[in-house]
């Protein structure tokens, strides 16, 4: 009799993969027939939401099977070439399909043990803070680091074995690093508890490290910092972390980078910025003005007749490069007017003749503008 595979997974014709996917893992662990020992009916039942989700989660053997049926579906997947059927029925593809399904269960479980062992013993990364000035920031800069962690066994050269003898491969799984594990018909394979999924085992420890291959020590290097950087940023330079156990992958050393403050220029993404103070004098008659820049030659700055305060200028390219590329922010010179402050007799003259003889409309708009307005305001 003819199988509507939909209703086998209980889900409409419309839907989704993942739709299909979710009632097909719920299915998993209802009928599984480790939660069901001896239980026929349901060692067919769970044949057969296999046999329907290994059709539906394939585009192109569902699409044959809307059109056609199961013979359709089954000539759909023929093409793939003859598939292993281990006594149930399930061809190699259905096992492919419970792999992605129980690596969700399970989790690493279906990982190797060599995997697991690796990722178990493999050293920490380590993070090393550094400050560096806006210049070094600028140029880039070449840093010296000292710190102390876990190092390589010299003795051992990592092995964790004393002398010239080499670590035997592990009785129990026989140096695969894994042992497999049957539950019904399902295989996971596990880590080796003996030798913890190196593979080998230690005949002889290394005297110097105890067998772990790795022993406290100081390390030097040298680190390039490139121009650019800004507070916050990270350099990864992998294999200079803590060194692995039994000569598994050493972690990797994340700099951590701190930009101090600058006296005279502060910094907005690749622009540098910078506040340059001018007399009312020059301000209302206008001048030229030099301004520092961190490649160490002044920048001209043409401030026009009448500048007001708060008005920005800017330099092109005179800013932070761009990390590895040739390109450069902008330099922002914003004016500060300053008033004149400790007047003698005569300047207070003269700035009183001029205040006499000012027209506020023409010399001063602003100020003529807002207290206009005010006057309306409250008239």
């Amino acid at each position: 009799m003819a199988r509507d595979y939909y209703a086998v997974l209980g889900v409409d014709r419309t839907a989704t993969p993942d739709e299909i996917k979710k009632a097909y893992r719920k299915l998993v662990v209802k009928y599984h027939p480790d939660k069901n020992p001896g239980d026929k009916q349901a060692e067919e039942k769970f044949k057969e939401i296999s046999g329907a989700y290994e059709t539906l989660k394939d585009d192109q053997k569902r699409a044959a099977y809307d059109r056609y049926g199961e013979d359709g579906a089954r000539a759909g997947g023929a093409s793939g070439g003859a598939g292993f059927d281990g006594g149930f029925g399930f061809s190699s593809s259905q096992f492919s399909g419970f792999s992605d399904i129980f690596e969700e269960m399970f989790g690493s479980a279906f990982s190797s043990g060599r995997q697991q062992a690796e990722q178990h013993y493999s050293g920490s990364d380590i993070r090393y803070d550094v400050s560096i000035t806006l210049e070094d920031a600028y140029r880039g800069k070449k840093i010296g680091l000292k710190f102390t962690t876990l190092v390589k066994c010299a003795v051992c050269a990592g092995t964790g074995s004393e002398g010239s003898k080499r670590p035997a491969p592990c009785p129990t799984c026989g140096g695969r690093g894994s042992v497999r594990q049957n539950h019904g018909f399902i295989t996971l394979e596990r880590a080796c508890q003996t030798c913890g999924g190196s593979g080998s085992v230690l005949s002889d420890p290394c005297k110097k490290c105890s067998g772990s291959g790795r022993v406290k020590g100081e390390k030097t290097l040298e680190v390039n910092i490139p121009a650019g950087v800004s507070s916050g940023s990270k350099i990864r330079v992998a294999g200079e972390g803590e060194a692995g156990f039994k000569g598994a992958s050493p972690g990797s050393l994340y700099i951590c980078v701190t930009v101090l403050p600058h006296k005279i220029f502060t910094r907005n993404n690749s622009d540098l910025c910078c506040s340059a103070p001018i007399s009312m004098v020059s301000a209302a008659l206008g001048t030229r003005i030099g301004v520092p820049s961190l490649d160490g030659v002044n920048c001209e700055v043409d401030v026009p007749p009448g500048t007001q305060s708060g008005t920005q200028f800017k330099v092109r390219g005179k800013g932070i490069p761009l990390i590895n590329s040739s390109k450069k922010g902008d330099l922002i010179v914003e004016i500060i007017v300053e008033t004149p402050v400790s007047l003698s007799k005569k300047q207070k003259e003269i700035l009183e003749q001029f205040a006499g003889e000012r027209d506020d409309k023409t010399n001063n708009p602003k100020s003529f503008e807002f207290f206009k307005k005010m006057r309306d305001l409250f008239s």
